[in-house]
């Protein structure tokens, strides 16, 4: 079995580790001093205080690697269409992709039954470019639960978890999906297949849906958010519209609202992605994580006036400080 890591950063290095730690045929894809660090000196990880190193092929090439049986791919949302013809050489006719990305995939309604089967979400793939190119059909859905970070390049630090949740689209327990659950299993996460992905991926979405953009906005840690009353009541006004809109295409929600906003406001001081891709000047994920949600409210008629107002906010402080394109 030959699996690919696109995005080799905190999360994407952290399962690399742990697969080829465990033996497995991985190929990194990287860039920059993460790559080279690599290269020279394998890829490190620290979890429960122990450090191993596991040396990995590491590659900024993706025609180096040659095809593969599975390509994991761990980046932000927004970089994947501009690289979509990249992803070509990793392909064999069987090859899996599984979607380990932020926010509600691409391909969200390939195979959904209903009205809306195979519809295409703008704002995730701009004129079809990630349907046509990388294909519905490979997709593998993938709900990340570990948090790592990156704290020099070439080495990764476990924070918390080990969990990584896959689903088909389907619901279908295919070879493929339970071969790959397998091999995470013997390299030591945790990868149960669900047979509703998108029920998990909605409740991971439910509180970045709100929480991100409101961080963003105020620079205030989850905590904060979770506890004042009036950030709590606008996060909370959000997800339930989310809901809405999940509920009308058929997801179900384990926990409650309330429930929910106190998991996080558990976490503690903590500063969202979006806050902190805000303060290093990077990329926010405002589209996988809004825009979507908007757009699929827009899909089936529920209508969002507080998501549409943090969005309108939170869009224009991306903008103004050059870290969201549109």
């Amino acid at each position: 079995m030959k699996i690919c890591i696109y995005g080799a950063g905190a999360i994407g290095g952290y399962l690399g580790a742990g697969l080829a730690l465990n033996g497995a045929d991985v190929t990194l894809i990287a860039r920059g001093p993460h790559l080279a660090a690599m290269q020279e000196n394998g890829l490190k990880l620290i979890k429960d205080g122990e450090e191993r190193v596991a040396r990995v092929t590491a590659t900024d090439d993706p025609a180096e690697a040659g095809p593969q049986d599975y390509v994991i791919v761990t980046l932000k949302a927004h970089s994947v269409p501009p690289i979509a013809d990249q992803f070509a050489p990793l392909f064999h006719d069987e090859t899996a992709v599984v979607w380990g990305v932020n926010g509600i995939p691409w391909w969200y309604f390939y195979g959904l039954e209903g009205d809306h089967t195979d519809r295409r979400i703008e704002c995730l793939d701009p004129g079809g470019v990630l349907w046509d190119r990388l294909g519905p059909e490979r997709m593998i859905g993938c709900a990340v639960y570990p948090a790592a970070e990156v704290p020099e390049p070439g080495v990764i630090q476990h924070v918390e978890g080990d969990r990584f949740s896959l689903g088909e689209p389907s619901g279908e327990k295919t070879e493929r999906i339970q071969a790959l659950s397998a091999a995470l299993i013997g390299a030591g996460f945790k990868a149960p297949v669900r047979p509703q992905i998108r029920n998990e991926l909605w409740v991971k979405l439910w509180g970045n849906l709100s929480f991100n953009p409101i961080s963003a906005l105020t620079h205030a840690t989850l905590e904060t958010i979770g506890t004042d009353p009036g950030t709590r009541e606008i996060a909370r006004r959000m997800m339930l519209e989310g809901q809405e809109i999940g509920e009308a295409l058929g997801v179900r929600f384990a926990v409650d609202v309330e429930k929910r906003i106190n998991g996080a406001v558990e976490v503690g001081a903590h500063k969202t992605s979006m806050l902190q891709d805000l303060e290093r000047g990077r990329p926010m994920e405002i589209d996988a994580l809004v825009t979507s949600v908007q757009e699929m409210g827009r899909v089936v008629g529920v209508q969002t006036p507080y998501i549409d107002a943090i969005l309108a906010l939170v869009q224009q402080r991306g903008r103004e400080a050059g870290c969201y394109a549109g």
